[in-house]
């Protein structure tokens, strides 16, 4: 009967292993090798392609657009010369330029290359024509220049992951998050005037997850199963959305402010319109991506929660009990608020014991980010607690408490939030159950 537990068991987790690495390898044909194809294009892409036609197409030169960072690839173990973005700006922006329609660029990188091969092509006709020989058409010039570049590359924006393991089953997953930021400016060839500037940013994800099972199957038999994969979102095809972005920006910020001529203009007023509301978005958002709001909070508050506590004092059997909290809060500043709040609840114990509490206590909270959607914050309080309708008699009826809560908030928007909170309140006396036992005072737990 052993045997052939031990025996069920292995085909039991041989089979759980071949079925992980199975689905692992279903998401990602990484056994099979592909053939070369059209190289994808980036999420903005069609946004830029989309745009409202020009009058006339803007004929454009780029020298350079090249990585501005210096920065080398991460290598755990030893050095690396490879850079940590591509260094194939240049063509990048090449091509967005040819894909928008709204500009004419012209060879500047490989201009070298370029006056050589014509003076080969007049000394062949030369050569061969002798005074018929056909002049060559002469080059156009740019009425803009495009500069600028890769100007950022931050690793570890933002990182983290989490896992579990019961006995000798677990999983983990972890992520990354790094950036690519990118500026590019219009220059006139007239002037020399700085037209326009614009950046953009894009993130680039990197995500890993892994599972594991080890189990004994018999006495001198170990098996040990895993399987994992991950996901690292392509540099250059980060790079390239960020691009495309930064030419589709140019473009409607051009037509906005008259450099640029649309030939609609009904629907070129829309593309901007569009254009300035997503721009009033980034600008409520902080250097994580999170949604800002700064009017978080902005005046008195009223406050109305319910949940329950726990009376933890000298009577056996407590149980939890609902209680219900009316609060007054004023912002001293975005991170502190001041804050009057009346609750009452029941506290109540195995047997006859049973009484309803009231506490008004002031408070005052600290928020670790008062201006995001989603914040922690820690809240400090002190006040009396009765046993209700008891009057507020410090002598015989009353204790002074005080204590603190950890929680976690939701601005729905800057007027409305919903927030939930672990809270221990501690009395200065042992009276609150009417018992006066052992050295340790009353305290509630909410």
């Amino acid at each position: 009967m052993p045997r052939r537990r031990s025996s069920a068991a292995l085909l039991a987790l041989l089979t759980g292993a071949i079925l992980l690495l199975g689905g692992c390898a279903s998401m990602d044909p990484a056994f099979e090798t592909r053939d070369a194809h059209p190289g994808l294009e980036s999420t903005v892409h069609d946004s830029m392609t989309m745009l409202p036609q020009p009058a006339s197409p803007v004929v454009t030169a780029v020298y350079q657009f090249r990585d501005q960072t210096g920065q080398y690839k991460r290598k755990e173990r030893g050095s690396t010369f490879s850079r940590a973005v591509t260094q194939g700006g240049t063509a990048i922006l090449m091509d967005a330029l040819a894909d928008s329609d709204w500009f004419r660029p012209i060879e500047r990188k490989g201009l070298s290359n370029l006056t050589q091969e014509r003076d080969i092509i007049r000394s062949i006709r030369q050569q061969y024509e002798g005074d018929r020989a056909q002049p060559l058409s002469p080059l156009l010039f740019a009425g803009i220049l495009l500069e600028g570049g890769i100007i950022g590359f931050d690793s570890n924006v933002i990182s983290g992951g989490g896992g579990f393991r019961l006995f000798s089953i677990g999983g983990s997953g972890e992520y990354r998050r790094n950036q690519v930021t990118v500026y590019l400016r219009a220059v006139s060839t007239q002037t020399g005037e700085v037209l326009k500037t614009v950046h953009t940013t894009k993130t680039i994800i990197s995500q890993q997850l892994q599972g594991s099972a080890t189990r004994f199957i018999a006495p001198n038999l170990f098996l040990e199963t895993e399987a994992g994969i991950s996901y690292n979102e392509p540099k250059t095809l980060a790079v390239t959305e960020a691009i495309d972005a930064a030419v589709r920006d140019l473009t409607i910020e051009g037509m906005r402010d008259g450099l640029f001529s649309p030939a609609d203009t009904a629907a070129a007023r829309a593309v901007i319109d569009r254009y300035e509301e997503s721009k009033a978005r980034a600008a409520q958002r902080d250097y994580f991506d999170r949604l800002l709001q700064p009017d978080n909070r902005s005046g008195l508050g009223v406050e109305v929660g319910g949940g329950g506590n726990i009376l933890q004092g000298d009577v056996q059997g407590t149980s939890f009990n609902p209680s219900g909290a009316l609060a007054l809060r004023y912002p001293l500043s975005p991170r502190w608020a001041l804050g009057l709040q009346n609750t009452a609840g029941r506290i109540s114990a195995a047997g006859d014991f049973g009484e309803t509490v009231l506490s008004t206590e002031l408070n005052m909270t600290y928020y670790f980010a008062p201006r995001a959607q989603f914040t922690p914050f820690l809240r400090a309080s002190g006040g009396v607690v009765t046993q209700f309708p008891e009057p507020y008699r410090l002598t015989n009826t009353a204790s002074l408490l005080g204590g603190g809560s950890v929680g976690v908030e939701y601005m729905v928007n800057e007027d409305l939030g919903v927030s939930t909170a672990f809270e221990v309140r501690y009395t200065i006396d042992d009276a609150l159950d009417n018992e006066r036992v052992g050295s340790f005072n009353d305290s509630l737990w909410g």
